[in-house]
């Protein structure tokens, strides 16, 4: 396979004209020359944080803190899982994945609840797809054995001591909200040694210390921060110290769009548009384990093909500028996976 066009190569994106060529599902080579296709070559995204259950319900719950919109075990998304039936809940993400695929994602991180009987409800709604679901259970350790790993509320929620241990013994991913909605969860979560944190709205200066000492990557999903009113967090801080991945998080508060969350985090923030294509792309692929999110030799060839001659795409000068700030589904073409 041979895909032409402005193709933003490596970990800084550098555009170039030429062409990628794929083996096997194997990029083997990038190759600058002339060529006369219009597209826009770049990797496929990663969503490093959702929560995909809450398709059943989207927009409910306007106006409402963010405990009484998810906080367990009665928060108004955990009522709403409880009353809806299995078939339901898999058809519903069945039909975000779908939009996600559509959208050029390659894979995300998903925190899923409902124990072992979650994990089995989004592995059915994964049947048949392209999309990529590295799938952290909630609730007991069971799940976390039937999934790629634990996804954990946060350390107000409960002791995750003997769970996180678990997860460690099995060679698993470890992950955990934490600062979002105060400081008063970020050590003890630290403490945990996770393999990353999400959210770190509200880190203090040692915080910040040690997530850079520790090397702890974190997932910031900014959209779901506004909408839920805890503010937003420091990507200027995040980023000077660890790897920041980015997440669109609940499908009840937000759109699980990638192009929208790009946007939104690099026009309301001070992150350049290259960290927040590394964000959406190969930091996502790092803290999931995949060996993706780069356009160069040797990496999984989930690549993403943008028409650069739509509307809304020609004549555009900075190519990256253009995919964080101004693409947008209709202006997908191809993914590769």
């Amino acid at each position: 396979m041979i895909l032409e066009g402005t193709v933003l190569r490596g970990r800084d994106f550098e555009p170039v004209e030429g062409r990628v060529v794929v083996e096997d599902g194997t990029i083997v080579d990038v190759e600058e020359a002339s060529v006369e296709s219009t597209d826009i070559v770049l990797p496929a995204f990663v969503n490093a944080h959702t929560h995909i259950g809450d398709s059943i319900a989207k927009e409910a719950g306007a106006g409402l803190s963010l405990d009484d919109l998810v906080a367990p075990p009665d928060g108004l998304k955990h009522r709403l899982l409880r009353q809806a039936s299995a078939e339901e809940k898999i058809a519903a993400m069945r039909r975000s994945l779908q939009y996600m695929q559509a959208g050029g994602q390659a894979a995300f991180i998903e925190f899923r609840e409902g124990g072992v009987d979650g994990v089995d409800a989004i592995h059915r709604a994964l049947d048949g797809l392209d999309i990529e679901g590295v799938v952290l259970g909630r609730e007991e350790s069971e799940a976390m054995h039937a999934a790629d790993g634990f996804g954990a509320s946060g350390a107000r929620d409960s002791e995750f001591g003997e769970l996180r241990e678990a997860t460690r013994e099995a060679g698993k991913t470890f992950g955990i909200h934490a600062g979002e909605r105060d400081s008063d969860d970020i050590t003890p979560a630290l403490d945990l040694d996770p393999d990353f944190l999400v959210h770190m709205v509200y880190p203090e200066p040692s915080h910040l210390e040690r997530v850079e000492s520790e090397e702890i990557p974190i997932v910031v999903c900014p959209r779901s921060n506004l909408v839920t009113n805890v503010g937003v967090p420091p990507l200027r801080d995040l980023l000077d110290r660890t790897t920041v991945a980015l997440g669109t998080d609940n499908v009840m508060l937000n759109s699980p769009s990638m192009f929208r969350e790009m946007e939104f985090a690099n026009k309301l923030t001070d992150a350049t548009a290259r960290e927040v294509l590394q964000m959406a792309t190969v930091n996502g692929a790092d803290i999931a384990g995949l060996n993706a999110g780069l356009v160069e030799p040797g990496r999984d060839a989930n690549l993403l093909v943008l028409d650069g001659d739509s509307d809304n795409l020609t004549g555009v000068r900075d190519p990256v500028r253009a995919v964080v700030r101004r693409a947008g589904h209709a202006d997908v073409k191809r993914v590769v996976y």
